[in-house]
């Protein structure tokens, strides 16, 4: 068999029968489980690729924003290429990027080339991470997404769990290289499974492709110029405000350009990057609102945390990822168990409760220090990941529920940008206090060498903390249905 032979859905259904859209997600879980590896593996091993290539903060925050923001991009593409090149073709791609992203910054002597790697793999796992909710909505009942959720949620974030302590030992005995080949063996297994179970068409046989199959270069463009203007503008606030307000100038006008822009296409019945139709569905809206500040908290924790442990309290990158490891862990059992709630319980309750934990497992860290023991310190991240095991599987499905499914493709894709632009928002922001806090505290003589650099690590869990707490608000309002209509 041809790898782009067509194989429709049906044919797929005829072959393995009833348990064929299980094996379809099992198949995407493999590929997604890939595409996160990155963002976690590599963040135990920052502070070492920060004296290797002898970088600041500034430079060093761009390991992990350079791939938030190509994720970031790449999530509104996702429907135009599923329709442009099928689910297969698009998948399988996706995963190729992925692979050569890896080795790229795997063997990389300049900084710069470990910048593009980032960036490759930041784009596949842009492209990559929609399809699964698209997946879920389409092609499971309605009293089973919940439960399709949970068990995808289950089986994407344990692998992760394990990445920063495999990640953090990889930097203590083979160096920081070792982590971006970590992502080659899933690649490997993830090529195979969509050969096998991945269709060229819709997971329910809906048509594709409907209006034009013509890309939205400008939308992109836009989009593109717009986030890199947020992210430089919170950089250049610590050294110039003149041109930080200038650069925020130029992502206010992007959007406001990107907005008259789509408006246009949907009136001349063209394709848009992001249809705004989404936004009459009141669920929706308040869903990405809460998105956004929950990528904004969590990213930025994940950037945040590794170097706490590290810098903050002066142990080892393997410490790091093992600290990290029972939160996972803890994290992989909730999510099922929620994604069964979800499907009784209303979701905005369920995402509130997450939130809260979120931003008490910030609040926590506020007391942690040096003399924190290891147990402790671990349990208060196990605080937040609980939390999350909340959020993950229950804010997609109160969002996207409600939408027409025309519109769930694009829904999935947008909301995964919202949330993604919030955590390339969130690392940038992390990296950017901490930088400012540390400077500040350094120049203060009442403060020791140490009690500066806890202080500024306190004062950055207290910035996430309150984001949670806003985010909190906006969950509680997020009432979609109880029971979605199929």
């Amino acid at each position: 068999m041809s790898w782009f032979a067509p194989s429709p859905t049906n044919v797929l259904k005829t072959r393995y029968g009833e348990r064929y859209r299980w094996l379809l997600l099992m198949a995407l879980m493999v590929g997604t489980i890939a595409s996160i590896i990155p963002s976690t593996s590599v963040n135990v091993a920052i502070p070492a690729i920060s004296e290797y290539f002898g970088l600041g903060q500034e430079r060093a925050q761009w390991i992990t924003s350079g791939f938030m923001v190509a994720s970031t991009v790449a999530m509104l593409v996702t429907p135009w290429m599923l329709s442009r090149f099928g689910y297969r073709g698009t998948y399988a791609g996706a995963v190729v990027l992925l692979m050569a992203g890896g080795l790229l910054g795997g063997f990389a002597q300049h900084f710069e080339l470990l910048l593009l790697s980032r960036m490759a793999e930041g784009l596949a796992a842009g492209i990559i991470q929609p399809i699964p909710a698209i997946i879920i909505l389409r092609a499971f009942m309605a009293n089973e997404q919940g439960r399709a959720g949970g068990i995808f949620g289950m089986g994407v974030v344990l692998a992760p769990a394990l990445a920063p302590a495999l990640g953090g030992l990889l930097v203590d005995w083979m160096g920081w290289r070792s982590t971006f080949f970590m992502v080659l063996p899933p690649c490997l297994l993830s090529l195979w499974l969509a050969w096998k179970y991945v269709p060229t068409s819709t997971p329910d046989d809906a048509a594709q492709g409907a209006g034009s199959n013509r890309l939205d270069l400008l939308g992109l463009a836009l989009v593109s110029v717009g986030t890199l203007s947020v992210l430089n503008a919170l950089v250049a606030f610590h050294h110039s405000h003149t041109q930080a307000v200038l650069l925020a100038g130029v992502a206010v006008a992007c959007l406001f350009a990107f907005i008259v822009w789509q408006q246009r296409l949907q009136r001349t019945g063209r394709k848009p990057l992001m249809d705004l139709r989404l936004y009459a569905y009141r669920p929706f809206v308040m869903g990405c609102i809460v998105a956004f500040i929950y990528g904004t908290a969590m990213f930025g924790s994940t950037y945040l945390i590794p170097v706490f442990i590290q810098m903050g309290l002066g142990l080892s990158a393997s410490y790091a990822g093992n600290l990290l490891l029972p939160a996972g862990l803890v994290l992989a059992v909730t999510i099922p168990l929620v994604g069964r709630m979800a499907d009784t319980q209303p979701t905005h309750w369920l995402v509130s409760i997450g939130m809260a934990l979120l931003a008490l497992s910030f609040g926590l860290m506020l007391w942690a220090g040096p003399g924190t023991a290891l147990w402790l310190l671990a349990g208060f991240i196990i605080v937040g990941r609980v939390g999350l095991g909340f959020i993950l599987p229950s804010l997609s499905l109160g969002a996207l529920r409600p939408l027409d499914r025309a519109l769930i493709s694009q829904g999935s894709s947008t909301i995964s940008f919202i949330r993604m632009l919030g955590g390339a928002i969130g690392v940038g922001l992390c990296g950017i206090v901490l930088e400012w806090r540390l400077a500040a505290n350094a120049a203060n003589p009442a403060l020791s060498e140490v009690q500066g650099r806890m202080a500024a690590f306190h004062e950055s869990f207290a910035m996430l903390t309150v984001l949670c707490l806003l985010a909190f608000v906006a969950a509680t309002q997020l009432r979609s249905p109880k029971k979605a209509q199929r």
